[in-house]
């Protein structure tokens, strides 16, 4: 991956709080694990409540984590103003909340057409806990690179797609 410029530490912190959008949307698929681990809750604590807040509805189908999501995809993966650093990592965290977004729908649509079978809950168990332990890694490689000021550009299809949106 080309590097287009130099990355100083105010861009390594606006870069990793980026992905605060999908640790906080992920963290509801983490229930099951945090009944069998409880550790595991007051680890992910702070990130709960972060979710509660941009859970909040403005308007009655508009949630403060909505607004959010088009602020940074217009005013920073799309702004040419905002180093390619930052730029690139938030267009990823934005793949990954989408990510989590599809698996919630998918979820939902099995729960619709499955759901009165008898594997369907431990099917379910196994997608949510799958999802957030792969976004969960996903999110501490990126902040880990982030902070060192290096391009997290190692997540498969996600970082491609990243790099390719933000030229």
């Amino acid at each position: 991956m080309t590097r287009r410029s130099s990355v100083n530490y105010l861009d390594r912190l606006y870069a990793s709080l980026t992905y605060l959008l999908p640790i906080a949307a992920v963290v509801i698929f983490g229930a099951f694990l945090f009944l069998q681990f409880p550790p595991l809750l007051t680890i992910f604590f702070p990130v709960l409540k972060l979710n509660q807040i941009l859970s909040i509805s403005i308007i009655d189908f508009i949630s403060i984590r909505f607004v959010v999501w088009f602020c940074v995809f217009i005013f920073v993966v799309r702004s040419y103003k905002v180093n390619h650093f930052t730029r690139f990592n938030a267009m990823q965290a934005l793949l990954l909340d989408i990510i989590v977004a599809l698996v919630g729908a998918i979820a939902e649509l099995f729960g619709v057409v499955l759901g009165k079978l008898a594997f369907f809950p431990f099917m379910l168990q196994i997608i949510a806990s799958v999802t957030f332990l792969g976004i969960t890694a996903a999110f501490l490689y990126a902040v880990f690179e982030c902070v060192r000021g290096k391009y997290p550009d190692k997540i498969p299809v996600i970082s491609d797609v990243a790099y390719y949106q933000v030229r």
